[in-house]
């Protein structure tokens, strides 16, 4: 990976008139404000549809596009919608904060008058784009049988017959909920065809794009309810166990993710062809994939499933390099990162190692006052990559704000911070002008935003992925001047 710098920003958080960010105007304008900022880079968030929580790390496909990220006003200038039709829609009166019951309960009539006027005439098209997408016939009758049933876990569906996946029961349904499926399969043709020319957009910038790839899936998705013989489940298929942490420092109960998990010896048996369909329908969205929890992958914590806290949790060994050796083998024209926070036993050191990928380094976890840190810049290879912080931290300015007063001033010694400068930016020079090969700060840094801005809390269900970008700072003069104060500072440092 080249000597480069890039910005952290979900799309979900761009400006738009209609709630949340979308493929639309505001997204070629970032683009747009990255190649002027001399930045290399966007990663985002991962782009599938939310379910529980609204967070995108549980959703219910490791493949489909989430409906809320199309364009309405593109959807409009391709005769599909009408602009009455969407003023006449309440997408939340806060344009600082995204409201998913409202987005919710508005954003699937529209997809559905849209889909009516459209589906017929791009037939051809959204043929040929169902025979590129093999997923995608599971994907659309799985969502036609959630609505069906009141949107509840596939786990719950009162037929039983359809929750094993019965040939007869699958075709009949199938049958029966025809038109659902015709939208979910047109909803995510339009995904596609609006991000596929986004993503040429950015391409043409100079610019590649960063995804995440949650290392676990959720139990209410396709992928289970399709596959359930990949997981470690009983005869009802519930979870036998499932994911989540150990306790530590931050939290005393750990974390109970309750994913259900992989099981890796039945994967192993064909080559983890699960995982090369994953990564294959990625690689479609991204240049670049950071595999989140990457210490899954050498070792991973399974909570027995009904327990209330990760505290009755165990270690057992994962997968390897016998899969990393095949994504990196596979995916020649992927570059991967691994995220592999938290404690770096030697084993999980050793996988990096093997595996030749580049881990992270995160300047909020570097300043603990009570011992070293290997997130100090002096400790870096160039094999890594530098984050101001990720999606689950704090701001910068709110972390000065509320971290010990010593960390704050190890921070401050460190680095030479100074109020003249601000102590925001000094950290993000720390990170700049480390020798990491790249450095991704998060847009929210840039604009020196505090606890308003946070993206999200691991471990608080609720509340969060909300923040939303000012559409200021996209335009203008402060925009323009914002760009090139990043632009100076990466040149500065040679990203």
């Amino acid at each position: 990976m080249e000597r480069a710098a890039g910005i952290l920003l979900s799309v979900s958080s761009l400006p738009s008139p209609h709630g949340i960010g979308t493929f639309g105007k505001a997204a070629y304008d970032f683009a747009d404000f990255l190649a002027a900022a001399g930045q290399k880079y966007w990663q985002m968030l991962p782009l599938g549809p939310v379910s529980y929580g609204d967070s995108p790390y549980q959703s219910f496909s490791s493949f489909a596009g989430n409906p809320y990220y199309i364009d309405l006003d593109m959807l409009a200038a391709d005769g599909l919608l009408k602009k009455k039709e969407i003023t006449a829609c309440d997408f939340g009166d806060d344009p600082s904060k995204v409201d998913y019951g409202k987005i919710y309960s508005q954003r699937f009539d529209l997809l559905k008058k849209a889909a009516d006027r459209g589906y017929d005439r791009d037939k051809a098209e959204v043929a040929d784009f169902s025979s590129e997408n093999p997923w995608l016939s599971d994907y659309a009758l799985f969502m036609a049988c959630k609505r069906h049933f009141d949107m509840v876990s596939w786990t719950e569906w009162p037929d039983e017959a359809l929750r094993r996946r019965e040939p007869e029961t699958v075709e009949k349904y199938r049958s029966l909920l025809c038109e659902d499926v015709k939208l979910f399969t047109y909803i995510q043709f339009l995904f596609y065809r609006q991000w596929n020319k986004l993503r040429d957009y950015i391409h043409s910038k100079g610019i590649k794009i960063i995804g995440d790839v949650p290392i676990y899936v959720a139990l209410d998705s396709a992928d289970v309810w399709s596959a359930p013989w990949e997981f470690v489940l009983d005869e009802n298929y519930q979870p036998i166990e499932v994911s989540g942490c150990p306790p530590d420092i931050f939290t005393a109960d750990g974390q109970l993710w309750g994913n259900p998990l992989y099981d890796w010896n039945h994967m192993q048996q064909d080559g983890f062809g699960w995982w090369i369909r994953r990564i294959g329908g990625l690689s479609k969205l991204y240049d670049v994939i950071r595999i989140d929890h990457f210490r899954g992958f050498d070792e991973y914590w399974a909570v027995p499933y009904g327990d209330e806290t990760a505290r009755g949790g165990q270690w057992k060994k994962g997968p390897g390099m016998n899969l990393v050796g095949v994504l990196s083998s596979w995916f020649k024209d992927v570059s991967f990162i691994a995220e592999d926070l938290g404690f770096p036993t030697p084993s999980v050191k050793q996988l990096l190692e093997d595996s030749g990928w580049p881990g992270m380094k995160v300047l909020c976890f570097a300043f603990d006052s009570r011992e070293p840190s290997n997130y100090l810049p002096h400790c870096y290879k160039n094999n890594c990559i530098c984050y101001t912080g990720t999606h689950d931290n704090e701001t910068l300015a709110q972390w000065l704000d509320t971290a010990p007063k010593a960390d704050t001033a190890l921070a401050k010694e460190y680095l030479g911070l100074s109020k003249g400068e601000g102590y925001v930016y000094g950290i993000i020079r720390g990170g700049m002008s480390s020798v990491a090969d790249l450095f991704i700060a998060q847009m929210q840094d840039y604009l020196e935003l505090g606890a308003e801005a946070r993206m999200n809390r691991p471990g608080d269900p609720s509340g969060w992925w909300r923040w939303r970008m000012p559409k200021e700072a996209l335009k203008g003069n402060k925009a323009k001047a914002l760009a090139k104060k990043i632009k100076k500072m990466t040149e500065l440092y040679s990203r």
